[in-house]
């Protein structure tokens, strides 16, 4: 179960993992708590140009001199190309490399079957070539779509998705379960709940209100502000994944990680408000398609499985954002 990394003519056991999308939001503050903790750590990442790629290398500048990190420029369509230039010996894979976005998804179903279906099938297929005996999946809250049942639990087995998104994360879940039973290989689906936190990509609510408030800019209100998320601090979840990474019990699992609590739209312009200083304008629009009323995680089986136990609160949270923010852009204006 350990692989021998080399260190200034020590030889040193460390645990090996893959990373895909290790360049993102969620994957770079994955990467930065495995290189931590003793693991040999390669990520891979097309830097898709959904958002900027110099956020994406600023997420890692922190990280690139550790030598144990191995960054790779690999997109997890091209199956030949990961198996020439990734193949390996990793203990454990985790994918969290994906087409993201609800909305963006209704608009272009195609692109996210190809690169969240068809990447995950290759992602599993690699695993099975490589040896790999866990794999750790990126799913998302929004596989449940409009459900009243709320807190959301993973008993219940009607799950019903609205968006293109959600249903390319059902079908994830399902080709897991496939290679858990074939081939034995542990397949843990993790359901993010709205991770929010330093680093959170720019089209995401939370970013996007912040820079439209500091700018004087009306922000969007859909609907009438009552929706309702559950927001979940990215320490927390990268907590989650860590926990999963060395889960052992059973061969297939799904869990949900989330705050186990909900904020509606308004508070949630409070509280960004009150940790940005500014009052906000806002422009009330129609709701959207592919949104959901609310998101509600009952976290009984990760806090059972997982001994996950989130404590972040949501205002502390949106100032460690909000901080993160105004250094990021500082340090932007020297460098521009």
């Amino acid at each position: 179960m350990f692989a021998k990394w080399e260190k200034l003519g020590e030889t040193i056991l460390m645990n090996s993992v893959l990373v895909t999308g290790g360049a993102g939001f969620i994957g770079s503050h994955l990467v930065g708590h495995l290189l931590e903790t003793g693991w040999n750590v390669t990520t891979i990442d097309n830097f898709d140009p959904f958002y900027a790629r110099e956020d994406k290398l600023l997420n890692l500048s922190g990280y690139r001199a550790r030598r144990n990190l191995r960054v790779l420029e690999l997109d997890v369509r091209n199956y030949p190309e990961l198996i020439a230039h990734a193949a390996g010996r990793y203990d454990v894979i985790v994918h969290l490399a994906a087409k993201a976005g609800v909305r963006p998804s209704i608009a272009d179903p195609g692109d996210y079957v190809e690169t969240n279906v068809n990447g995950t099938q290759n992602m599993l297929s690699f695993a099975r070539h490589c040896g790999a005996p866990q794999f750790v999946f990126a799913s998302s809250s929004s596989v449940y779509g409009v459900n009243p049942r709320v807190p959301w639990s993973e008993n219940d087995h009607v799950l019903m998705p609205i968006s293109p998104y959600a249903a390319t994360k059902v079908s994830g879940e399902l080709l897991g379960h496939v290679y858990a039973q074939l081939f034995g290989i542990r397949f843990i689906a993790l359901r993010f709940f709205t991770v929010y936190g330093p680093r959170q990509r720019p089209d995401l609510a939370i970013h996007r209100f912040a820079r439209m408030m500091t700018q004087g800019l009306p922000i969007p209100v859909f609907g009438d502000g009552s929706t309702r998320r559950d927001y979940t601090y990215v320490e927390e979840v990268v907590q989650g994944i860590a926990a999963a990474m060395k889960y052992d019990r059973t061969l297939f699992e799904i869990i949900n990680l989330g705050s186990h609590r909900t904020v509606a739209l308004t508070e949630l312009i409070e509280t960004i408000e009150d940790a940005l200083g500014v009052k906000a304008v806002l422009r009330h629009e129609p709701e959207q398609p592919g949104d959901v009323p609310q998101t509600y995680a009952d976290v009984t089986k990760a806090r059972a499985l997982l001994g996950f136990e989130p404590r972040m609160p949501f205002p502390t949270g949106i100032e460690n954002f909000a901080r993160w923010l105004r250094e990021r852009d500082s340090l932007m204006a020297k460098v521009a």
